[in-house]
């Protein structure tokens, strides 16, 4: 049971923290880049609804409970992205009320992410015996590795409007603009007509 816990936490960990997860990391960016370390606890339920929403089409979708193409959902995980960095590049205020979209967002967007991450483990966790606990593991190693994302980019956050003159505005565009222009690329490079 140890191994097993082990095997698919590390599975988890390597699908976001991986040089093959630039979207995931591009996609927690880009919802994270509005906060900043002060907003710790907007930051908190933010990724539980990210949380909340890939986990359920996860469990769902391993179940084969739900289903879609893997060209559709690989076309999908880079739509999230280029909207949630329109939807930083074109906001004024960052005040509670304008943040609920972001959490509206993260969950709707965590629904597509989830069919993704069933798609890089459905297989194995179909021929496992304990596919809760799987799961479970699979899940925590995602989160530990989502979690160290945020705080590295709350971090950078910090470090870029500690420099004189930069306003977090500027921090958000220029973090938010060039993923976008990555995830055009990505969109292009999947595009699956």
């Amino acid at each position: 049971m140890y191994n097993d816990f082990i095997f698919y936490f590390k599975e988890g960990w390597h699908h976001i923290i991986s040089q093959g997860a630039l979207d995931h990391q591009l996609f927690i960016a880009a919802l994270t880049v509005i906060f900043m370390p002060a907003d710790w606890r907007r930051v908190i339920v933010l990724v539980t609804a990210f949380t909340i929403g890939h986990a359920l089409t996860l469990i769902l979708s391993v179940l084969d409970m739900v289903r879609f193409g893997d060209e559709w959902v690989e076309f999908l995980i880079p739509c999230t992205i280029l909207i949630t960095a329109c939807f930083n590049l074109f906001r004024r205020e960052w005040n509670a009320r304008r943040m609920r979209l972001s959490y509206i967002l993260a969950f709707g967007f965590g629904l597509i992410h989830g069919m993704g991450y069933a798609n890089a483990i459905r297989f194995s966790l179909s021929r496992e015996q304990r596919l809760g606990w799987g799961l479970f593991s699979f899940n925590l190693g995602l989160e530990i590795g989502q979690i160290f994302v945020v705080l590295f980019i709350l971090f950078l956050g910090l470090l870029v409007t500690r420099i004189p003159g930069v306003r977090r505005h500027h921090w958000v565009w220029a973090l938010s603009l060039p993923v976008l222009l990555l995830s055009i690329g990505m969109m292009v490079e999947r595009w699956p007509f």
